[in-house]
């Protein structure tokens, strides 16, 4: 027979062993749960959007002036690539030349004086990084580098023929090592989905890690707003893409994301007085941030009304060419969610029918009253934007840098 104290003690024994239990139990799904605190661990379709107060102006740095290989910066700036290998960055220089040079990015000053910033160095001369196949591309007029991009230690470059007046062009990346020098290594040119040249063109920008399942790929490609409207998409343009499938001659697959093709501009049409899109809208570039849900593009748009004809007849003092005017002319960024993107990757939605949820002027120190971006850059690990404004330092281009903030 058990005593009343031996009752007792069994009953203060199971007691301890049931909370030891509990506490090996809770314990065990703390360390499979994700924490709170991290944000890798969270699924990305939380992550926030980038807002206008989430870009912080760090400073800018100039490019040299000298001439190197025969060529030079002048008139230059566009497609620009970050090299994380150096903490560099790829850079097209003279707008006839279309070379390809590596800088330093010396520390940025944040300051409205050129004189004040730091020069970067050269640490690979200029040189053609598609051993002349991009020149083979179109027979219709001048073929400019529409975008580089560094990935696993590979350099990856596209081109697009100006004028491309029959929107013949198929065919528009490249691939090198990051050697310029090395002759004979390029590969291309590739087709890249069954669009057209003129929608993918431009830009390359990674996509972040925690989206890449979501995605379907690496990388996003695109382009937007160039000369003959009809073949290029009526506002930012993004699909998913993956460099490693440039091997052979078949077209690469692409995923739509977000593109406007002529037949729904739903931005704006090219003679609109919208703020989101018209003919007076140029692009330079995307970059996905990460720990974010945003992507962001890059560019200048006319803030005035949409005009064609000479800048006299535009009323246009910054630009006297005959073309497409919209005085004054504004820096600005459209941004869009990833997560509505994703409704176009699961044929939810059509491409065209996606919106930004915001889009905003920026400013740039050094502005005159044109206003061209030539090409942006993206170091995740540091967080840093890099857009070259061309004709920043007269017809040079200056870098600027800024922090995403989230």
């Amino acid at each position: 027979m058990y005593t009343r104290m031996t009752i007792d003690r069994v009953v203060r024994y199971r007691a301890k062993a049931f909370l030891f239990i509990a506490l090996v139990l809770i314990g065990s799904l703390a360390l499979l749960s994700p924490s709170s605190n991290d944000p890798a661990a969270k699924s990305p379709k939380n992550l926030p959007l980038v807002q206008p107060g989430s870009l912080k102006y760090e400073g800018a740095f100039r490019v040299p002036k000298n001439t190197i290989n025969g060529s030079s910066f002048n008139w230059g700036g566009t497609a620009i690539a970050f090299n994380k290998n150096n903490h560099s960055l790829f850079i097209v220089g003279h707008d006839h030349d279309q070379l390809v040079a590596e800088i330093s990015i010396p520390n940025v000053v944040k300051s409205s004086l050129r004189g004040s910033l730091e020069t970067a160095e050269i640490i690979q001369p200029f040189a053609d990084a598609s051993d002349g196949r991009m020149d083979k591309v179109d027979d219709d007029g001048a073929i400019k580098v529409g975008g580089l991009y560094v990935r696993r230690n590979r350099l990856y470059g596209t081109a697009y023929s100006y004028y491309d007046a029959d929107g013949s062009q198929v065919r528009s990346h490249f691939k090198s090592s990051l050697a310029l020098d090395r002759k004979g290594d390029a590969r291309g040119m590739f087709r890249v989905g069954k669009l057209g040249a003129g929608f993918v063109s431009g830009w390359i920008a990674d996509v972040p890690r925690a989206w890449q399942r979501a995605v379907g790929a690496p990388s996003l490609t695109g382009n937007c707003c160039i000369p003959i409207i009809s073949r290029t998409s009526y506002g930012p343009a993004a699909f998913g893409f993956n460099s490693g499938h440039l091997r052979s001659k078949k077209s690469a697959r692409l995923k739509p994301l977000v593109y406007y093709p002529q037949a729904h501009p739903t931005l704006g049409d090219w003679d609109s007085n919208s703020r989101h899109f018209n003919g007076s809208t140029s692009m330079a570039g995307l970059v996905f941030p990460k720990s974010t849900r945003s992507l962001l593009f890059f560019g200048a748009h006319g803030q005035g009304d949409f005009c064609y004809g000479t800048g006299a007849e535009c009323g246009d003092p910054a630009d006297d060419s005959k073309g497409t005017h919209g005085y004054p002319y504004a820096y600005q960024i459209w941004a869009y969610d990833m997560n509505e993107l994703l409704r176009v990757k699961k044929k939810a939605i059509k491409p065209w029918s996606v919106r930004p949820y915001k889009v905003w002027k920026f400013n740039l120190p050094f502005s005159s009253d044109v206003k061209i971006l030539g090409g942006v850059a993206y170091d995740a690990k540091e967080g840093r934007i890099f857009i070259s404004q061309k004709f920043g330092d007269s017809s040079y281009p200056v870098i600027h840098v800024f922090k995403v903030a989230t």
